[in-house]
C-alpha cells in the first residue's frame, strides 16, 4: 500500500470537515483519512511503501512498520508494533505487543523517539460531534483555548497545590495533601481546610474533566504505582488550558514553599 501524500490545503487550514469518527493522521511523510467501519485499520511507519502513513523514513530506528490505527467497538485504538515505544500526551508510553489503547474524540499528538534525539511526530484527530463546519482560514480570528470552569475555593486550592508549576521550577511535583491544606489553612483560616477536604475538592475536578474527555485523570488510565500522576496530569492541563496562570500566584499573597 503506498502512502497519501499531503494534502497541503489540509496541513495549511487544519483537519477539514468530515463525518463524526472520522480519523486523521499527519505526519511530515504523509495524510489520510479514514471514515469508521468495524476492523478498519491505518498502519504508521518508515517503510512508505507498506504503509498508510510514513513516519521517521529516514531514520533507521523507526520500524518499518511501527503501529497500527483500527476500529472495532464503535471506536479507534491505538496499537505499537515496532521496536521503539510510542509517546502520547501525559507521558504515557506504549510498548511492543500492548493492549491497544483508546483514541478520544479530538486531538492527540504521537512521537516516536528515534535516531540522535530525534522526535517524530504522528498527528492524530478524531472528528467530534462538534466538528467545524469549515477549516480555518489564515485572516480568520484566533479561537481562544478551551477553559474550565472553577469556584473560587477551587482555584485557589488548585493554584496552592501547583504553584510550583506556575512558578517554572525544573521539574515540579504536586505540593503533598499536607503541605497544601496548612498553606489553605494560613490563607483562609475559615475556610476549613483540612487534607481530606483537599482531596475531596481536587478529586471532584479531576472527575469532572475527565467526564469530558481529559486523558490521565483516573487511576484507569495511569500506570501504576500511580504516585502524583493523577494531580501532575490536572495540573498540567489546567495550564496548557490557560485556566490557571501565573498570576493567579497573586492570590497566595508571598506564602510559597514546603
Amino acid at each position: 500500500m503506498a502512502s497519501v501524500p499531503p494534502d497541503r490545503a489540509s496541513l495549511a487550514l487544519g483537519v477539514p470537515p468530515a463525518p463524526r469518527g472520522t480519523i486523521h493522521l499527519r505526519s511530515l511523510g504523509g495524510d489520510f483519512r479514514l471514515r469508521p467501519g468495524e476492523g478498519r485499520e491505518i498502519v504508521f511507519g518508515r517503510n512508505r511503501d507498506d504503509v498508510h502513513v510514513c513516519v521517521g523514513e529516514d531514520d533507521g530506528r523507526v520500524s518499518r512498520r511501527q503501529g497500527v490505527v483500527l476500529h472495532r467497538a464503535e471506536r479507534w485504538w491505538l496499537r505499537n508494533t515496532g521496536r521503539l515505544p510510542l509517546r502520547l500526551p501525559g507521558s504515557l508510553l506504549l510498548f511492543t505487543d500492548e493492549e491497544p489503547v483508546p483514541l478520544g474524540e479530538g486531538y492527540t499528538p504521537l512521537f516516536v523517539r528515534g535516531s540522535s534525539g530525534r522526535e517524530h511526530l504522528l498527528e492524530l484527530f478524531v472528528s467530534g460531534a462538534d466538528a467545524d463546519e469549515r477549516p480555518t482560514r489564515p485572516d480568520d480570528p484566533t479561537r481562544p483555548p478551551r477553559t474550565w470552569p472553577l469556584s473560587p475555593d477551587e482555584r485557589l486550592a488548585l493554584t496552592v497545590l501547583g504553584q510550583r508549576y506556575l512558578l517554572h521550577e525544573a521539574c515540579p511535583q504536586p505540593l503533598t495533601w499536607k503541605q497544601a491544606a496548612a498553606q489553605l489553612q494560613a490563607l483562609r483560616p475559615a475556610g476549613g481546610w483540612t487534607v481530606p477536604v483537599l482531596a475531596h475538592m481536587v478529586a471532584r475536578v479531576r472527575e469532572r474533566l475527565s467526564r469530558a474527555g481529559v486523558f490521565g485523570l483516573v487511576e484507569a488510565e495511569v500506570q501504576q504505582p500511580v504516585g502524583n500522576a493523577l494531580n501532575d496530569n490536572l495540573i498540567r492541563e489546567l495550564m496548557m488550558s490557560t485556566t490557571l496562570v501565573p498570576p493567579d500566584l497573586a492570590a497566595l499573597d508571598g506564602v510559597f514553599g514546603d
